[in-house]
């Protein structure tokens, strides 16, 4: 029998208060296909946020959806104790799209566990527990990923594994470098960079930081920033950890992975994925040189990372993104978005600045004419767009409030305009 309470009410009754849930109204989605969604009462929707940028491809891609009853079929689990072929077939071809030398791949089941295990590599590797993070950041829910995470609406205690120090740059259009130009503003970041280490007790082990920040509201610093904070690293033995949970695989459009606008002195030492790559399974990994990677001197497993079945998706998913060159189509589709995005932009006084690359868009709301944030805006333009059969999602720092645009890689030109005109009706309605 079908339980009558309301299913809003159950899951208040048995979850946690801090389980954030979207609408005032939250609503049950049941099934997908391509870039639409439906929730429990029928309605269809234009899914402009993608599971928060994780079905990557489409919604029931036949090639993932085939390959992950096939491997079921066969053997849904066995650890990774085990020899586990589809791990290894989507292993090295990672390691060859990750850019860095001699690679060595380690599959979690989520970005946070990923993210987890590259500070373990890090500070075994380095013998340190300093870290360097961006301000506005967001790396994960675990207890070593919320203390490097500069986000404070995203970081519920102040304790911490780790002592973090956090350096300034990943957001171009606030905060004191704002006024500069890009050349400007890249040098006082290094400066700051410098200024910081000058703080930190000998030998720290790491800097991780977002290409784009995600939760941070898809803020980004100038192009090559992260190569010229990889200079003064160098110098200093620390690593650098290019956390690519929603940057990767191709969703800038311009790059494969967001650490290519930054390439000037080469790859990251080590490489965090997760979200896309799945399409909704649960994968995510980390890439590191080996001599980073083999660093730990005990043993090791993962129960259910490298699972055969989300290896299987993992695999049949990267295929059809490379097959069907979904870089190539967020960079056309999404170029010719954000130029329309822009465009509304200019004639609606609350949208203070459109940003982002490729299918990674945010629009950040404030109080007309000012620079103060305005989240009571976002939830409403969030409302009405769901309204007229669009979701997105929201983000921001602590003074921001953002609209975050990431559909599945495959969207069209007419769903992107589809999109554009909902987002502009919801818009204009506050």
């Amino acid at each position: 029998m079908t339980n009558p309470t309301p299913l809003h009410s159950r899951h208040r009754t048995v979850l946690p208060d801090w389980l954030a849930l979207y609408y005032k109204h939250p609503i049950e989605l049941t099934h997908g296909e391509g870039r639409h969604v439906w929730d429990a009462d029928g309605n269809r929707y234009l899914d402009f946020f993608g599971g928060i940028l994780t079905t990557m491809t489409a919604h029931a891609l036949p090639e993932v959806t085939k390959a992950v009853s096939e491997q079921a079929g066969r053997i849904i689990h066995s650890s990774t104790l085990y020899l586990n072929r589809p791990m290894i077939e989507l292993a090295e071809r990672v390691a060859a799209l990750s850019g860095i030398p001699d690679a060595r791949v380690f599959f979690t089941t989520s970005g946070t566990e990923a993210n987890d295990t590259a500070l373990l590599l890090a500070t075994t590797y380095r013998r340190s527990n300093q870290i360097l993070a961006m301000r506005n950041s967001y790396h994960g829910r675990s207890f070593s990923t919320v203390s490097i995470t500069g986000n404070r609406g995203w970081s519920p205690t102040s304790l911490s594994p780790l002592q973090t120090y956090y350096v300034q740059g990943a957001v171009r259009t606030r905060g004191p470098f704002a006024h500069l130009d890009d050349a400007a503003f890249t040098a006082a970041a290094v400066e700051d960079l410098e200024d910081v280490l000058g703080q930190a007790r000998g030998g720290v082990a790491a800097l991780i930081a977002e290409p784009i920040q995600g939760v941070g509201g898809f803020t980004a610093p100038p192009d090559g920033l992260y190569g010229a904070f990889r200079e003064v690293l160098n110098r200093h033995g620390i690593l650098w950890i290019s956390d690519e949970v929603q940057t990767g695989w191709g969703r800038t459009g311009d790059n494969f992975w967001g650490w290519q606008a930054h390439a000037q002195n080469g790859p990251p030492d080590i490489l965090t994925f997760a979200k896309g790559i799945g399409n909704g399974m649960s994968i995510g990994g980390v890439v590191a040189r080996a001599e980073v990677m083999n660093c730990l001197d005990s043993n090791s497993i993962s129960t259910f990372g490298g699972s055969p079945v989300t290896m299987a998706a993992g695999v049949a998913n990267l295929a059809y993104l490379l097959e069907h060159d979904l870089q190539g189509n967020a960079r056309r589709v999404g170029g010719m978005l954000l130029e329309r995005l822009r465009a509304i932009a200019a004639t609606v006084p609350a949208v203070r600045e459109v940003r982002g690359r490729g299918l990674m868009a945010g629009l950040e709301l404030t109080k007309p004419g000012t620079d103060e944030a305005d989240p009571d805006a976002a939830a409403a333009v969030l409302e009405a767009a769901r309204e007229g059969g669009l979701l997105l999602g929201k983000g921001g720092g602590h003074n921001t409030s953002v609209l975050r645009i990431a559909p599945p890689l495959s969207l069209t030109v007419a769903e992107a305009e589809e999109g554009a005109e909902i987002l502009e009706q919801a818009l204009r309605s506050i």
